[in-house]
């Protein structure tokens, strides 16, 4: 996990209010580095059909010796088959110049023999996961099996069962709002767990984590949850979560949380911690949450949340004084997008939005966790309060943007691995060592091209490869391949794609730097 920071070691930043990166006191991390997970099994019946580890009635609890909670050992042995190593090997440019950057970078080489230059080394992560199918469906972290900084490419991605097999395995989705990846295995009969109700799941109630912390091996805590909805400061959309007290510890991103029936209500994700390992503080992913979200990428689809088109801010209690409302109850409107969901339901700047479909806005039921949920297109009434009076609109949902759009797109920001979430995005960005997302007329002005462009831009390069040797960079516009245009990352990735297959060497782009200044230029595919 990670100090309330999702990533593989203290390599990622802090997202929580009032934290820093994992070399600095309380930070939140996510429990990937060194991690593995452990999930729900699934045993054989006499007749060969598969059944989940922890079906109703497969797990038994022992009684417990006086003074003393139950053992849990036939409930693991039964669910730890289930629960897997991952790790990513991973590219990722070193500077070997320590004055790099600097006046003085050109008066002082780096490494002998390298002339001061950048080279590329090999990185390793390491996380946990556990299978939900019987046929090698994997649940993780996305920040698992995602580039752990800056210039850093993803090569490959491997699984390691408790008993020892390995596989390869393969990227079908994943969604950075909600953290959450499916992997994929060529394997059959393997032992696997479901996701159970974590909305059952009460404060108080003991709880299991199985994982592999600091690459140990498997590791099994026992804890209780401590909350059930708790926010850790990150804000979005999926900032609620189940907090325990159950040992959680880098390397355990991504592996599950189970109850005493051996139903998985939580995939762990994130710590707060002062020195980067457990203090008792460990947050987990509901699984109720999770579970549309895995379905959605099992079949390869992308998450699709609504979205109203306003800035929020929090209620002080000197705001809520100010506007007379209760504290606690509803969020204030900072901010209206011009031509949203909200501008055309007629909220204003200064609004109060106290319930979204008939649901209450509070400190654990946010406007962005509600709004999110609302499927786009969906019409749902708004309650608000303006001026001391309530007043209900009626407001049919946007979709929400990606993470890159919401944000502003940086070309100067750090780089990682593709958020588009679009599947194919990791072949092309492997092939031609470039990642993309959509150009959406807010990018466009951000990187100083005309908002009527069309094409795709640039969101990370391998440093390693000809994309990078021809001075391709991230905020570059990429308008066609081979003379065709493309207008989203799946049509440059079918494009990356049929070249390829066609046996062709290298691809011709279009491509427009900040200004709009255009011109064609071949890259070199990975052989």
């Amino acid at each position: 996990m990670t100090d309330l920071q999702p990533g593989k070691g203290p390599m990622t930043p802090s997202k929580i209010k009032g934290t820093s990166p994992v070399r600095y006191a309380y930070a939140i991390t996510s429990a990937l580095l060194i991690g593995g997970a452990s999930a729900a099994l699934v045993l054989q019946n006499p007749a060969d059909a598969q059944t989940a580890q922890n079906e109703p009635g497969a797990i038994q609890a022992s009684a417990p010796r006086a003074g003393a909670p139950m053992s849990f050992a036939d409930m693991v042995s039964k669910l730890q088959p289930a629960v897997v190593n991952i790790s990513t090997t991973q590219r990722v440019q070193v500077q070997t110049n320590p004055f790099a950057g600097t006046p003085f970078g050109d008066l002082f080489g780096g490494q002998q023999g390298q002339g001061g230059r950048p080279v590329t080394r090999q990185a390793e992560s390491l996380g946990s996961g556990f299978v939900i199918s019987a046929d090698g469906y994997i649940v993780t972290n996305n920040h698992v099996i995602s580039a752990g900084q800056r210039g850093a490419v993803v090569e490959s991605i491997k699984v390691i069962l408790s008993d020892r097999r390995e596989y390869t395995a393969k990227l079908i989705g994943r969604d950075v709002e909600s953290d959450l990846a499916v992997l994929k295995i060529e394997g059959a009969n393997l032992p696997f767990v479901r996701l159970g109700n974590s909305d059952q799941s009460r404060v108080g109630d003991w709880v299991v984590a199985i994982g592999n912390p600091f690459g140990l091996g498997g590791s099994v805590t026992a804890g209780i949850i401590s909350a059930v909805h708790r926010p850790t400061g990150q804000a979005g959309p999926f900032d609620r979560f189940i907090q325990t007290d159950a040992s959680i510890n880098r390397g355990n991103s991504g592996g599950p949380l189970f109850d005493l029936n051996g139903n998985v209500i939580g995939i762990n994700s994130q710590i707060y911690s002062p020195t980067g390992g457990n203090v008792g503080i460990g947050f987990a992913i509901p699984a109720t949450e999770a579970k549309p979200i895995i379905d959605t990428l099992m079949k390869g689809g992308s998450v699709q949340r609504g979205y109203l088109g306003v800035g929020i801010q929090a209620l002080s209690e000197d705001l809520a004084k100010s506007f007379g409302v209760p504290k606690g109850k509803g969020e204030l409107v900072s901010r209206v997008e011009p031509g949203e969901a909200a501008a055309k339901a007629g909220i204003k700047q200064g609004d109060i939005i106290t319930k979204v479909d008939g649901k209450d806005v509070t400190p654990d039921q946010t406007l962005s966790f509600l709004t999110a949920n609302v499927r786009p297109g969906t019409r749902v009434p708004i309650e608000l309060i303006r001026d001391g009076k309530t007043i209900t609109l009626q407001l049919t949902a946007g979709t929400r943007p990606s993470v890159e759009q919401l944000a502003g797109f940086d070309p100067d920001a750090e780089e990682g691995t593709p958020d588009s979430g679009e599947q194919g995005t990791q072949a092309a960005a492997a092939s031609l060592g470039i990642s993309v997302t959509a150009l959406t007329p807010q990018i466009a002005r951000s990187i100083g091209v005309d908002p009527e462009t069309k094409g795709v831009v640039v969101v990370g390069v391998d440093p390693s490869s000809d994309a990078a040797q021809k001075a391709i960079t991230r905020g570059f516009v990429i308008a066609s391949v081979n003379r065709a245009p493309v207008t989203s990352p799946a049509e440059f990735n079918a494009a990356v794609a049929r070249a390829k297959s066609g046996g062709a060497e290298r691809v011709v782009l279009y491509v427009m730097r900040r200004g709009g200044v255009g011109g064609y230029v071949a890259v070199d595919l990975a052989k």
